[in-house]
This record gives structure tokens, sequence and C-alpha cells, in this order.
């Protein structure tokens, strides 16, 4: 039983929709976290990132990934190959997986490499230049007073 009430948060947010979205969402328990497939996220350098999933079993062709909107989600679909096996235990999950990821702003997917049974996605944290930090310069000039005087005289 949720007794946590947002919205006076809401009331005094502008532009943060989406984290109030994720906040509804814990809160709620709609996002279940699936124990497949495993993942993590690596940092490589200042603005260099990696998320890489454990997605044994899965061929290229049977895995998708979309980046929108600051969401990242990789999808798996096995393919419907109805084997002659038959197992004394089967501990290598077919199942068809959807794991989300979401994305701060300005980070980019840059690729993806599927190698030896793990799925690497490659992120990069890109600011615009209009958002980076500009130094300014400061300038001599004569103090306040001394500019009028120089107008009233030259009227």
């Amino acid at each position: 039983m949720n007794t946590i009430d947002l919205t006076p948060l809401y009331r005094s947010s502008i532009g943060f929709d989406r984290v109030g979205a994720m906040l509804d969402k814990a809160l709620r328990g709609e996002q279940s976290t699936p124990a497949d497939p495993a993942y993590n996220i690596e940092i490589h350098g200042e603005n260099h990132y990696a998320i890489r999933l454990a997605v044994a079993g899965f061929e290229q062709s049977e895995l998708e990934i979309l980046a929108e909107n600051n969401l990242l989600t990789v999808r798996g679909t096995k393919a419907d190959n109805k084997t002659e096996h038959q197992y004394i235990y089967q501990g290598i999950s077919g199942r068809a997986f959807e794991r989300q990821f979401n994305l701060a702003d300005h980070i980019e997917v840059t690729g993806a490499e599927l190698r030896n049974g793990l799925l690497t996605i490659h992120l990069v944290k890109e600011i615009p230049e209009e958002m980076k930090p500009k130094s300014i310069a400061i300038n001599a000039s004569k103090p306040p007073l001394e500019q009028k005087s120089a107008k009233t005289k030259v009227a």
C-alpha cells in the first residue's frame, strides 16, 4: 500500500516530468527488476561509459537496441527453434527479455558489439558547446565618475 503523496512536489516542479514518472514507477513497484540478463555499468575515462549485458545463447539478429528520449531499451527475442534436446537441467535462459536504462541528458549511444556472449553498449557524454563553462575576460576601464565627466565635457 502506497501512502506517499507526491502531488506537492509536482506542483512546484517544472520540467521534471521524467523524474516524477520515475518516482511514481518506483513507488508503485511497476518497474520490476528481472534477473535476466545480468549487466554491469562501467566508466571508461571522464565521459565514456559502457553497459555490458550477459546475453549467452542470443545471436546478433535476435537482439535489438533502441535509444529514444533518454531511454535505452535492449530487447532479446529468441527464434522459435523447437530443438530435439531433452534436458535434465536447463540453466541457460532462452526466454525473451527487455531491459531499460534511463540515460542522463547529453548521453549518446556510440555503438554496440556482441562478443563471447556479452553485449557491450558504448556511451559518451557530449556536452554542447553552448553549455560548457566559458571564461570571461575582465577589461580595465575608467571609473564610472570619470566616464560621466568625460561625456559632459564633450557636449
